[in-house]
């Protein structure tokens, strides 16, 4: 976007904190504010009657929340990009977000060079995404994936199938979590979720679980 000016829209609930934003955007270079709105049903007919290059959108407003805008945004207005400045960084506020069409995602401990970035890089077609926000993606992407084969029973993870696994084969946690890589704290968490899960008690009733379901063979079962 060098050399170029992008056209923002403000949408925040608080007004204060939207005068603030206006006030501080009208002084970063590369960026002129064509309107604010009070909530996202404000957003929308901005952007209806501006065709801004971005809304800068707050997710907990009343009327039309943040998501729903920006998912009728990108629907209805597939030429503005939608960037959320919010408080808010946890998973049921970045993700809902993400998948409703928000291509950059702010905290509002942001400065105005991250805002300023963050613009940029949605404009140009990138992701704008703060550090945490991008820390908290990755560890969304390492994080142990989902089966791949079939369903474990009574919604046990693949993680706690394995665990107990693990258990009929007559590991001790101590070992367990070496064979793992994980913690024996991290171990006894998963020992004790999939008991409740499967309605178990103790490790006797867990082997039975595991070779009734399939998850292990008895000693001297014939492997073909």
């Amino acid at each position: 976007m060098t050399g170029e000016t992008a056209r923002v829209v403000v949408a925040d609930d608080q007004a204060v904190v939207r005068e603030g934003i206006v006030m501080l955007l009208g002084l970063l270079p590369g960026i002129e504010v064509v309107g604010s709105a009070r909530d996202g049903e404000e957003a929308l007919t901005l952007v209806a009657e501006l065709a801004p290059d971005v809304v800068l959108m707050d997710l907990r407003m009343p009327r039309v929340d943040g998501v729903e805008a920006t998912r009728r945004i990108r629907s209805e207005h597939p030429g503005t990009q939608v960037v959320v400045l919010t408080t808010y960084a946890d998973d049921d506020s970045l993700f809902p977000a993400l998948r409703a069409g928000a291509r950059g995602y702010l905290t509002k401990d942001a400065d105005g060079d991250e805002i300023v970035r963050a613009i940029q890089d949605v404009v140009a077609g990138r992701a704008g995404l703060s550090p945490v926000v991008q820390r908290r993606l990755l560890e969304q992407v390492t994080a142990e994936p989902p089966p791949t084969g079939p369903r474990l029973p009574d919604g046990l993870t693949a993680r706690e199938g394995e665990v107990l696994t693990l258990i009929a084969e007559g590991l001790g946690n101590t070992d367990i979590a070496a064979r793992l890589g994980i913690s024996t704290a991290t171990v006894k968490t998963h020992i004790n979720n999939l008991f409740a899960k499967a309605g178990l008690h103790d490790r006797a009733q867990a082997v039975r679980y595991a070779y009734r379901e399939g998850l292990a063979k008895p000693p001297g079962t014939n492997v073909t």
